[in-house]
């Protein structure tokens, strides 16, 4: 058997695991330099809240019922995430626990043969809830896919399934099946599923099971498709896989808190995305033999349009040495912003991407240049300890700039509560 456990609305539930107040009370948080709504309490949802709709067109309705929003806390959602994935993995063992996004984990329930599962799923739910303060849902199948489903009627059906649905049985399996529209299908999607509808009359998963392996590779992507169908039989085609321990590409990349239009501002944001890409490149122990720069120009409307996406414009480097030395990335970094850059022209996102990733250990030193020159390991080693002590880029490369005006806007951003002491939650 496997499982899933998906946090509910999760960046809304770290907002309020600091707030209480805010319990059953509507809550929406924003993505990047507060443009879309990403997360939705159940609350906001029911007035309407259109899940990653545009703020602005949003904001009415949201003064109108006095919901509460908040800016991406990234800091505070990641170590929430980090927690609630140690959880699982000290309930259930390493092994068993393969975190798929921040806020979801597939688990393998194999070893639980026997067991009565639905007391199994509510120990889950309970021990997170208890310990981590964030509240989720248990789906429990055979497969990935049927645990997804039973997952997603969980949290449908909060008040009947307590959050934890256990499809066990043959006949469980078909009611969730008829229950289930097309769409709400993990690797479906709407757009799919319309297509799926209006040519061939399948508008739940039980109406897809019907079809045979041969229409599924013709209609729904080949192999994929093939598996998805298996999956939805009951026959399992995917194991829990095991978390990478190293990244094959490292990237850093940020919207601007408004349109940047000068060289100087451009660089600044390469320069500190380059640095956090370096810092996370260390932490793995790794360096890299290519640096690519993009940056995206701002949407020029064309006319009868009020919207276009403009083209992202980009470039690489092969370093003449792998390498993990902020400096050294840097300033490829500045060569390659020099080319990209078009005076007069708007810029709202720029990026940072490393490839090429081999060992940091593997690197040869350099016989014909001093040995403080050859190995720049111990300074970077220290630049990053005292940034991490001391945070905010307490020490940090003069590229980087000071007032940095281009950054993202995250007006509505509440504090860092897990991760910054001068920002801890007082309790009075």
């Amino acid at each position: 058997m496997k499982g899933i456990v998906d946090c509910n609305s999760f960046y809304c539930s770290c907002e309020r695991l600091f707030e209480p107040q805010l319990d059953n009370k509507p809550v929406v948080v924003l993505s990047n330099n507060d443009g879309c709504i990403i997360s939705r309490s159940d609350e906001a949802k029911a007035l309407g809240v259109d899940m990653a709709g545009p703020y602005f067109l949003a904001k009415p309705l949201i003064e109108k019922h006095g919901v509460t929003t908040f800016s991406s806390n990234y800091n505070l959602y990641g170590d929430l995430s980090w927690r609630v994935m140690e959880t699982l993995r000290m309930i259930l063992g390493v092994e068993n626990v393969e975190v798929y996004s921040v806020d979801e984990a597939f688990l393998n329930l194999d070893n639980y043969e026997g067991h009565d599962y639905q007391k199994l799923g509510e120990h889950i739910r309970t021990v997170v809830e208890d310990w981590t303060g964030i509240k989720v849902s248990v789906g429990i199948a055979p497969t990935k896919v049927l645990s997804k489903m039973a997952n997603h009627l969980a949290k449908n059906k909060k008040i009947e399934t307590g959050c934890v649905m256990v499809l066990d049985t043959q006949a469980k399996i078909d009611v969730a099946l008829q229950d289930t529209p097309v769409k709400e299908i993990w690797g479906v999607g709407r757009q799919y599923a319309e297509k799926l509808r209006d040519m061939n009359a399948v508008y739940t998963a039980f109406d897809l099971i019907k079809k045979s392996p041969e229409w599924a590779h013709k209609n729904l992507g080949g192999v994929v498709g093939v598996r998805l169908l298996k999956e939805l039989k009951g026959e399992a085609t995917s194991e829990i896989m095991e978390q990478l321990e190293n990244k094959k590409m490292i990237a850093s990349t940020r919207m601007f808190g408004s349109p940047v239009d000068t060289l100087s501002d451009i660089k600044e944001a390469v320069a500190t995305y380059t640095t956090k890409a370096a810092e996370k490149l260390r932490r793995q122990q790794s360096a890299a033999n290519i640096i690519s720069v993009f940056v995206v120009p701002k949407e020029i409307p064309k006319e009868g349009s009020s919207f276009c996406h403009g083209p992202n414009v980009s470039g690489y480097t092969t370093l003449p040495f792998a390498t993990s030395a902020t400096n050294e990335l840097i300033k490829p970094a500045m060569v390659l912003v020099d080319r990209l850059f078009s005076k007069g022209s708007q810029y709202k996102k720029a990026g940072v991407i490393l490839s090429g990733l081999v060992p940091d250990a593997t690197i040869q030193g350099n016989l014909f240049i001093e040995e403080p020159t050859n190995n720049k390991r111990k300074l970077m080693s220290m630049l990053d300890n005292v940034n991490f002590a001391m945070r905010s880029n307490m020490v940090k490369f003069a590229a980087v700039g000071v007032n940095r005006d281009w950054k993202m806007r995250q007006e509505l951003r509440s504090p860092r509560y897990t991760s910054r002491w001068n920002e801890i939650k007082t309790v009075k």
